[in-house]
């Protein structure tokens, strides 16, 4: 594999986030929306999020094919997945789940405009993603490809069940498999979706999306041992928000349930995986294997 080198995540997220923002911006929230609520969603959606999820569609899109080989757009895909990420941050901040006060270095929706407004502003954020998905991709087949993957990794199998799992509202096997049971679906679910749905867009066959599929379901993993390691040693300063809320409520995290050798070691054992999940798709998945690293590698 020739994944390119010495390239920062700054440098590999820009260049896609000025494609991505004005996408974002134009899907939103059109004159039909409440003032009062446009406001709250482009608060939940801003405060300098780094793109990660719809980075990975982009690049899961490039991966497969040139853009004139594409079967659609994957910016409406990549939008709709950041608003259910989004959505799902917002929610998670509510006192009656995670009770944060802080996120992307700033006070959290329900802090700053109420937690009804919170609550309405993470509905309508959810349901716009579907719209955005059915009103951005003209061919009706492939609009229903992406809404059946972005509902099944964020819905109640995918996302959600993670986060009744993590907040001990249903049974998990006991162990190292009840704490993968929670961050498969929690974190990877919609990892997965993502990089499966930027490959739908550019036209992957099954072969190419179970690769896909693989990838983001191995990195979601790394990512989020990583995010613990992070949650247990950074502070509010670098991290944007409130370290610590896991050890805390006694969620089960990697930083909890493994030493600090054994974790990095998992971290580096699933991305290689991951990244040589991708071999089928050979050079062109460079830039995809260097986000994949870069992830689990950063700071913040």
């Amino acid at each position: 594999m020739n994944e390119p080198v010495d390239v920062s995540l700054p440098a590999l997220l820009d260049p896609l986030c000025e494609r991505f923002e004005p996408a974002m911006a134009e899907w939103l929230a059109d004159g039909q929306v409440p003032a009062e609520l446009a406001e709250v969603m482009r608060y939940a959606c801003g405060g300098g999020g780094k793109r990660l999820r719809p980075a990975l569609v982009m690049l899961s899109a490039e991966a497969v094919a040139d853009e004139p080989r594409w079967r659609a757009d994957p910016l409406p895909a990549a939008v709709a997945v950041e608003m259910v990420h989004c959505y799902s941050l917002v929610h998670d901040d509510l006192p009656s789940m995670d009770d944060d006060t802080l996120r992307r270095g700033r006070p959290t929706v329900h802090v700053q405009f109420g937690e009804a407004m919170a609550i309405l502003a993470g509905d309508a954020l959810l349901t716009r993603a579907f719209e955005v998905l059915v009103r951005g991709t003209p061919d009706a087949a492939l609009a229903a490809a992406l809404v059946a993957e972005l509902a099944a990794g964020g819905g109640p199998a995918g996302m959600i069940a993670g986060q009744v799992a993590d907040m001990a509202l249903c049974q998990v096997p006991p162990g190292p498999d009840g704490r993968e049971y929670i961050h498969l679906r929690k974190t990877a679910a919609l990892i997965r979706a993502a990089v499966r749905m930027g490959g739908t867009c550019a036209g992957a066959d099954e072969a190419r999306l179970d690769a896909l599929g693989e990838f983001g379901q191995k990195t979601g993993l790394a990512f989020q041992i990583a995010d613990d390691l992070l949650d247990a040693t950074g502070s509010a300063e670098a991290l944007g928000k409130t370290p610590g809320k896991d050890a805390q409520a006694g969620k089960r995290t990697y930083a909890a349930e493994m030493d600090l050798d054994r974790a990095g070691a998992h971290i580096a054992e699933l991305t290689d995986q991951a990244c040589g999940a991708l071999e089928i798709l050979g050079p062109r998945a460079d830039r995809l294997r260097q986000l994949g690293r870069l992830l689990v590698g950063r700071r913040r």
